[in-house]
Order: structure tokens, then C-alpha cells, then sequence
């Protein structure tokens, strides 16, 4: 047991003796070396490495777009939308500002190009295959619809909208919520008094020249709502033109916002003297010569107000009434 002891202190003295000559021989090195020492707590063994020098220099693949064929199935390489890509594309395309030299950058690390959307895809063969593949869910064009007479008789109305495509934070455009409908007022069922009172409710949205009434609205946010808002504008102004007030038939001649011949004092002053020295009990006037000749002219002439060409037709057509032609060659 003694000895157990004393073999025990020993190795407990011999392991500090060790651990002060390894504290010193450090302090030493410490002291000796400008720079602090890295810890390693598992050192790595330090492999010599050499480099490596290649006799010939190292090939590269050549561009796809040099190898690719010109028959080729372009839709297997482009199908779809996407960002450009210039190893694919076999094209010399160039974009961006113009250097010192004077040329746009080509397309290979072009961001302008890479940035933009594009129609790769849509090329006129890919498209006429899409629109084949799209013919057995289409139907006939109905034959009644050939001319374009024929067409605006069965569908008078048209919607015009704007659709827009460019790079943007926000895929919405403001201007493509504008919705105008277009119609031709001869093909709406009003009769005169109704067309009058319509022609008065839209102001200049009519064209007389092409007989269109045009109607846009942009109020709305979304192109939904300003569609439905159009269709209930032209809706409104249909049933009020053909709405009749109380007070619309206390109009005499002189509250009327034109002339209308059939109703003035002409056409009764014309039918007396034709029929003079009798009264007529009827003011129809049909049976007189050159009297719807008269009627035109005086209306025009009131209505659209007086120019050289309007007179002239006056003058010719009260010549024509009165048969007073052979006066001309008398002179």
C-alpha cells in the first residue's frame, strides 16, 4: 500500500515538471514570434500540392446556335414564353445603347434582351400548327354573315377595347378599363319624335356623316364595369327617347327645336293655292307636282341655314311648283 503511494506521487510530480517545461518552451516561442499563434486542436498534416500545366490549350463547346440546323423544329426549342436565351437563339440580335464604336451590344450577356418579354414562340409556322390543332373546337362561319352589310344588320353594336403588353411592376394598365360602343342610330327601332329627342340626349357623340353613335366610359376601375356601364347608358337613352312627357304635347310651331314642313303653316298655304278658288277639306299633298321637291327645299333651307346652294334649290324648286320653267328661254 506504501508503495502504491509513493508511486503515485511520483507520476504526479514528473507530470507538472512537463507541464512547466511546455509552459516555458511556449512563453519562449511567444515571445519570439511577431504574430499570435492559431489553436488547432486538430491539426491537419500539410500536403505538398503542384500544380498542374496543360500541354495544349482547352476547347470549348461550340455555340448551339451555330449547330443548329435551319429545318428544324423550332417549337421543340422555344414552346413556350420565355426569357431570352442567346446560346439558343441562331439570330444576330442587338440591343442596347450604341458604344464608342458605334454599335449596339450583341446578345450574348445583354441584359436589354434578357429584361423585355418577347415572341420567340410565335413564330408563323408555330402558329398556323396552333391554329389547326384549334379547328375541331371551332364552328362553321355562318353563311348569312359573308358581307359586311350582313354583318352589321344582325350585330350593329361594337365594343371597342385596348389590350397592352409591356414590362411593368403591375401587369394592370390604366387605359385598358376604357370601353366605347359604337352604333348606328338607323339600326335602332325609334321613329321620328324618338330619333329627334335620342339625337338631342347624345349631343356630338352622334357622327350624322356616318350615322354612329359613339359612347365610352372610364369611370369605372376595371373594364368589366365600364362595359356594363355603356350597355345601361345606351339602354337608358333608348326607353327615355321613346318616353313621352306631358308637357312634349303642349309644343306648338314656334317651341320646336326644328322645322317640320307637315306641320307649318307652307304646307297649308301650298295646298289652298293649288286648290284655289275651293277649300280643301284635305291637306295631303301628294297629288300636287314637285310638292316633295318643295318640301325638301324648304326644310333644308330653314334647318341647315341659308347658302348659295340652298337658295338655288329653292329658287329651281318654286320654279318647278309655279311651272315657271319657259320664263328662262323668254329672257
Amino acid at each position: 500500500m506504501f508503495s502504491l503511494v509513493r508511486r503515485y506521487e511520483t507520476s504526479t510530480i514528473v507530470a507538472v515538471l512537463k507541464t512547466m517545461k511546455l509552459s516555458v518552451s511556449s512563453y519562449t516561442n511567444v515571445e519570439n514570434d511577431t504574430e499570435f499563434r492559431v489553436l488547432e486542436l486538430m491539426p491537419t498534416e500539410k500536403k505538398s500540392v503542384t500544380k498542374r500545366t496543360l500541354d495544349r490549350p482547352l476547347k470549348l463547346a461550340p455555340s448551339k446556335a451555330k449547330t443548329m440546323s435551319p429545318t428544324q423544329d423550332w417549337q421543340a426549342v422555344w414552346p413556350a414564353a420565355r426569357t431570352f436565351h442567346p446560346d439558343i437563339v441562331p439570330l444576330p440580335l442587338r440591343q442596347g445603347y450604341q458604344n464608342s464604336k458605334g454599335i449596339h451590344p450583341d446578345k450574348y450577356a445583354n441584359a436589354e434582351l434578357m429584361k423585355i418579354p418577347n415572341f420567340l414562340h410565335l413564330t408563323p409556322p408555330i402558329v398556323k400548327r396552333h391554329c389547326e390543332a384549334l379547328k375541331q373546337f371551332c364552328t362553321k362561319w355562318p353563311e348569312e354573315l359573308e358581307t359586311e352589310e350582313a354583318c352589321q344588320k344582325h350585330f350593329p353594336t361594337e365594343i371597342i377595347t385596348s389590350d397592352y403588353c409591356y414590362s411593368s411592376p403591375t401587369i394592370r394598365e390604366p387605359l385598358a378599363r376604357i370601353v366605347t360602343l359604337r352604333v348606328k342610330l338607323s339600326s335602332l327601332d325609334l321613329d321620328a319624335r324618338a330619333k329627334d329627342k335620342m339625337l338631342r340626349l347624345v349631343g356630338d357623340r352622334y357622327n350624322p356623316e356616318t350615322d354612329v353613335i359613339t359612347i365610352t366610359a372610364d369611370r369605372c376601375p376595371s373594364r368589366v364595369q365600364n362595359l356594363d356601364y355603356v350597355k345601361y347608358l345606351l339602354t337608358a337613352l333608348y326607353h327615355v327617347s321613346w318616353r313621352v312627357e306631358p308637357w312634349e304635347n303642349e309644343k306648338s310651331e314656334a317651341d320646336m327645336e326644328y322645322y317640320d314642313w307637315d306641320k307649318s303653316k307652307s304646307r297649308e298655304s301650298l295646298t289652298k293655292l293649288y286648290n284655289w278658288p275651293k277649300t280643301p277639306t284635305d291637306l295631303s299633298y301628294e297629288y300636287i307636282p314637285n310638292s316633295t321637291e318643295y318640301k325638301t327645299a324648304v326644310s333644308d333651307l330653314i334647318n341647315k341655314g341659308e347658302d348659295q346652294c340652298s337658295l338655288n334649290k329653292y329658287k329651281e324648286a318654286v320654279k318647278n311648283l309655279l311651272n315657271l320653267k319657259h320664263t328662262d328661254n323668254l329672257e
